[in-house]
C-alpha cells in the first residue's frame, strides 16, 4: 500500500486505498503521535466529515510502525488550568470517532497508551502487532484517564483488571492484552495494517444497512438491561426485512451466487 505524501506537514493523513475504506493516519512521529488538542481537532474534523459519506464503509485509525499514540502531550497539558480543560470539551472531539456510522478498525503497532489506548477503545475492532505496549499510565504524571480510560476499560475487561492497570500505571504486552480481551485480532507486526485491510474489506462487502444496526444496537444495548438490549435487536432485525439487501442476500445464497448489496 502506497502512503500519500506530506508535503504539508499534515499531523492527520486520510487515504482511500480502496472503494469503501478510509485510512486516517497519525503523522506526529517525532512526539510518537502524542494526542495534543490540534490533533485531536483535526481528527473530529476528519471523522464528523465521514458522517455524510455515503460511499463509506469502513475506516482504519493508525499511526506509524513505532506507535498508534504514546498518549497525551504532556507537555501540552502540563501548561493547562482546570478552567481550560473544562472549556476544551474535549469529550465532544472524541464524540466524532465513537459515533462514526460505519466500522472504525484500529490498527497497532508500538505504544498505545493512556489517550492512545482510549482512542483505540473508541473503535469498534482493535488489530494489535505482538510487540504492541498498552497502558493507561496517567496515574504516573498525577492525573488519571479522562477519555474513557476508566469507563471503556472496566466494560471491556472487567472491574479487578481495569483497577490494576488505572492504579498502578502499568504497561502490558499484547499477548496480555489479548487475553484480557482488549485485541479482535493479534498478528505479527508487520501484519497488523494487511489484516486490518483484510477485515475492513470484508466489511465493505457487507449490507451497509444491516452493518450499521449491527454496530449500533452492539454499542448501545451493551449498557442497557438485557430486556432493552434484546427489545433493541428485535427492532433492528424487523427493519433490515424491508431492505433491498435482505432479498438480495437471500436470493444469492439460495441460488449460490455472490451477492451484490447497494445500502437500499
Amino acid at each position: 500500500m502506497t502512503v500519500k505524501s506530506n508535503p504539508q506537514g499534515d499531523i492527520v493523513l486520510l487515504e482511500r486505498p480502496e472503494p469503501g475504506i478510509a485510512i486516517v493516519r497519525l503523522n506526529r512521529p517525532d512526539v510518537r503521535n502524542a494526542l495534543n488538542l490540534s490533533i485531536r481537532q483535526r481528527l473530529a474534523e476528519v471523522f464528523h466529515a465521514f458522517t455524510d459519506d455515503a460511499d463509506l464503509r469502513c475506516v482504519i485509525l493508525t499511526g506509524d510502525d513505532k506507535s498508534f499514540a504514546a498518549g497525551a502531550d504532556i507537555a501540552d497539558m502540563s501548561k493547562v488550568t482546570a478552567v481550560e480543560m473544562y472549556h476544551r470539551h474535549t469529550e465532544r472531539l472524541w464524540g466524532a470517532i465513537s459515533g462514526c456510522p460505519v466500522p472504525v478498525v484500529a490498527a497497532i503497532n508500538g505504544y498505545a497508551l493512556g489517550g492512545g489506548l482510549e482512542l483505540a477503545m473508541h473503535c469498534d475492532i482493535t488489530v494489535v502487532g505482538r510487540s504492541a505496549k498498552l497502558g493507561q499510565p496517567e496515574v504516573r504524571v498525577g492525573i488519571m484517564p479522562g477519555a474513557g480510560g476508566t469507563q471503556r476499560l472496566v466494560r471491556a475487561v472487567g472491574k479487578f483488571r481495569a483497577m490494576r492497570m488505572c492504579l498502578t500505571g502499568e504497561i502490558i504486552g499484547a499477548e496480555d492484552a489479548c487475553e484480557m480481551g482488549l485485541i479482535s485480532a493479534l498478528v505479527d507486526d508487520d501484519d497488523v495494517m494487511t489484516e486490518a485491510m483484510s477485515i475492513a474489506g470484508t466489511i465493505a462487502l457487507m449490507p451497509p444497512i444491516a452493518v450499521a444496526q449491527i454496530k449500533e444496537v452492539i454499542l448501545h444495548g451493551m449498557d442497557a438491561s438485557l430486556e432493552t438490549a434484546l427489545a433493541l435487536e428485535r427492532k433492528a432485525l424487523q427493519l433490515l426485512f424491508a431492505t433491498q439487501d435482505k432479498a438480495e442476500g437471500m436470493e444469492a445464497f439460495l441460488l449460490k451466487r455472490k451477492p451484490i448489496f447497494t445500502g437500499q
